[in-house]
């Protein structure tokens, strides 16, 4: 009895070492290895395989201000290099099934797929007379192929999928393994190969499909549309991802080629379209939050009329309603002020734009616009400073400086720059003047009164943060917030110690006297402290202070009035050339005008308003100046403007004009004369604006800028010149002074 199990246990142990082999072709061995493959080695695989995709699902961060990539990862361009084959017959880059197996020890979901799949290949491909006999290998080729398409490794996964169609012509999988060489051919830019490979894949006859499961399809098309995508060819991008989204298979993947069909109809101002796709999306019950929400979102910017405005508004205050939508909230915000503004409610606007800037967790980008929706909401007001503030915003947050957004941004806020400039010269120098014309006794009571609402305050801030300090504010600090909620502040040692240490901190040793806040009330107590303490007095409630800065000399005086009214007539300038903003101009020239200003200035002016005037067609008030030129400044070119609007000077005797007025102010340059030069220039750009020879002048008014005036303000006009002169010499020469100043 004891030899037969003997025996038994040989013949079976033989039996399994005779399956085991991958050189017999039997049932046995077939099935062997086929589980084997299947429920051990390829499910590890393709566990490690679901892994890394959910990985990247997660990782990758959607830009939702952009047209989004079809296939959610990002790929460098630089990593990807040529495989390294070895002769075998095993295919795709395999080395002898023999030697031992070199692959590095796995790192990346991926990499340890791989792993499995040529392990499988390896141990258990049964190719037998030319013929594979495990029915898994082709599924491990497969496996292979994409987990070096995710790994970047393009060129060996279109080995593994072509190893795959050449031997296994007849596999169920043979669709899917066509569709995965076509993206990898389209990430090394073959899309051409790409597209062809997948119309002969997809087209039987004509238009007539095969009978492949609807995710085969949906793969096929998407993988058609990114190819198109690649090729710029924005119709047939829709046509497939039409296609590709009739049926809902891959949620994840359906999802986005709905949101994106939505975004290109919307970039194509097909409003309509856009709405029905965004609208499809938002009632697509298994698609993922993100897209839902943010379909929401692209509902409310491509609204197109006041009752669609209304029922999103009502959709979107749900939204905000909804606790699941934090992340997003300043983005809805945002879109809630932006339809505000559409409906010119701008004060509700304005109201939701902050609440946006003030969202938990907002995003950079998405601050971008809203600042730069509130800097144009000022700006169309004409209230420019705080326009000015909001594109400042703007700039410090933005990321990416090369933007087209950003760099027009920019632009208004170095056009911005010099009028606030200008503005806050004309402000200073009337306050300055207006007190210097006061008497003594009025001066002294302007600056009592300033003192007093000063002191109120600081009376009430001192208060406020006592208040903070005892009721366990922001100042109290950790030592506060653990002390009895509710207990009077006086009953608490522990906050009525840690308030008089604070008190003692900020305000010293005072008497209990009334206004013992002034510092004029500090105490003498200090000085009987073991170190003697000397309490500077506060300059800020000393009315002598004040006093002692107000200009009496005359000279000084006239300076700042020169300076006041040099600013105003260029913000006359400002406002009529780069904004457009015939009111303003007219308001800063015509003020100008009645304060008296140096000569030089008299003849620009009426030339000004005379053509704003003219353009507006208030006759009356161009007739005014009008006559001022003609009268005082008969022989003028302005005034042969005048007198001979529509006749048409030769061009030789305009240019030998303009290039003597050139020569005359490039020798007043030569002689250090330079605010001459710049009054001049001022001057001479009006009647030359389609002249060759204006670059030469804003080069020379740079030029004398730079000489007497800050270097920010010599950037600002050589910036000028080279933004808007480029092409010139003078605008290269100017961006070459600019890049040495830069250094």
């Amino acid at each position: 009895m004891t030899h037969i199990k003997k025996i038994l246990f040989i013949a079976i142990a033989f039996g399994a070492i005779y399956a085991c082999s991958t050189k017999k072709d039997t049932i046995l061995s077939r099935n062997f290895h086929a589980l084997t493959t299947k429920y051990n080695i390829l499910f590890n695989g393709e566990e490690a395989f679901k892994q890394g995709i959910k990985g990247i699902n997660e990782g990758y961060k959607d830009d939702w201000f952009q047209q989004l990539p079809i296939e959610p990862i990002e790929f460098d361009d630089r990593k990807i290099v040529a495989p390294t084959f070895k002769n075998s017959g095993m295919g795709a880059g395999f080395g002898d099934s023999n030697e031992e197996e070199t692959t590095k020890s796995a790192g990346t979901p991926f990499e340890k797929a791989e792993e499995k799949a040529v392990k499988a290949i390896q141990k258990h491909g049964m190719n037998i007379d030319g013929l594979e006999r495990n029915r898994q290998i082709d599924d491990a080729y497969l496996l292979l192929g994409k987990s070096r398409y995710y790994s970047q490794r393009f060129i060996p996964a279109i080995e593994a999928f072509n190893y795959v169609i050449a031997n296994y012509p007849d596999a169920n999988l043979i669709a899917e393994t066509k569709i995965w060489r076509a993206k990898s051919n389209i990430r090394l830019d073959n899309e051409e190969f790409a597209i062809e490979s997948m119309k002969l894949l997809m087209v039987v006859k004509d238009t007539l499909e095969p009978d492949f499961p609807d995710e085969i399809k949906e793969q096929a098309y998407t993988t058609l549309a990114m190819a198109y995508v690649k090729a710029d060819s924005i119709q047939k991008v829709k046509k497939y991802l039409q296609l590709a989204t009739r049926t809902q298979e891959n949620r994840e993947q359906a999802a986005r080629n709905l949101f994106i069909l939505g975004q290109i109809y919307a970039q194509e101002n097909k409003k309509d379209s856009a709405t029905m796709v965004f609208n499809r999306l938002t009632e697509f019950k298994k698609s993922p939050y993100k897209y839902k929400i943010h379909a929401n979102i692209e509902l409310a910017r491509n609204a197109n009329n006041d009752s669609v405005s209304n029922s999103l508004l009502n959709r979107m205050q749900e939204l905000i309603k909804n606790r699941d939508n934090r992340p997003y909230l300043d983005k809805l915000y945002y879109q809630v002020a932006t339809l505000y503004e559409k409906n010119d409610s701008l004060k509700l606007a304005k109201a939701y734009y902050n609440k946006s800037l003030r969202a938990l967790n907002g995003g950079d980008k998405q601050k971008t616009f809203t600042y730069e929706n509130l800097g144009n909401l000022y700006f169309k007001n004409s209230e420019y400073q705080l326009a000015s503030a909001y594109y400042d915003s703007v700039l410090n947050v933005a990321k990416d400086s090369l933007d087209l957004r950003i760099r027009r941004v920019k632009r208004k806020h170095k056009n911005l720059a010099s009028l606030i400039k200008f503005e806050d010269i004309v402000q200073k120098n009337d306050s300055i003047i207006r007190i210097a014309s006061l008497s003594k006794t009025e001066q002294e009571t302007y600056f009592q009164n300033y003192i007093d609402s000063l002191k109120v305050k600081d009376e009430e801030a001192a208060q406020l943060k006592l208040n903070q300090l005892a009721f366990g504010g922001s100042f109290g600090g950790n030592s506060l917030q653990s002390a009895k909620k509710g207990k009077w502040y006086f009953y608490n040692p522990q906050t009525l110690a840690f308030g008089k240490t604070e008190f003692q901190r900020v305000w010293g040793n005072r008497k209990l006297e009334d206004n013992w806040r002034y510092s004029e009330k500090t105490s003498n107590a200090i000085a009987t402290t073991d170190s003697l303490t000397t309490v500077q007095k506060d300059t800020r409630y000393d009315l002598a202070s004040y006093l002692k800065k107000i200009p009496t000399n005359k000279q000084v005086i006239d300076s700042l009035k020169t300076d006041r009214n040099q600013a105003l007539y260029e913000l006359g300038i400002i406002y009529k050339e780069q904004f457009k903003n015939r009111n303003l101009a007219i308001q800063r020239l015509e003020r100008v005008a009645s304060l008296q200003p140096r000569e030089e200035l008299v003849l620009p002016i009426n030339w000004h308003l005379y053509q704003i005037y003219t353009n507006a067609g208030e006759t009356n008030q161009a007739l005014k100046h009008k006559n001022t030129i003609l009268t005082n400044y008969p022989n003028t070119v302005f005034a042969q403007l005048i007198k001979n609007p529509e006749k048409k000077f030769e061009e030789n005797a305009k240019v030998n004009e303009v290039e003597k007025s050139y020569k005359k102010l490039y020798y007043l340059y030569k002689k250090g004369e330079y605010k001459n030069v710049l009054i001049g220039v001022n001057d001479m750009l009006p009647t030359i604006a389609n002249s060759k020879l204006k670059p030469k002048f804003e080069l020379l008014k740079a030029y004398a800028i730079g000489k007497y005036l800050p270097k920010a303000i010599y950037k600002e006009a050589l910036e000028f010149v080279a933004i808007n002169y480029g092409n010139s010499e003078e605008g290269k020469k100017a961006k070459e002074i600019l890049e040495q100043l830069n250094k």
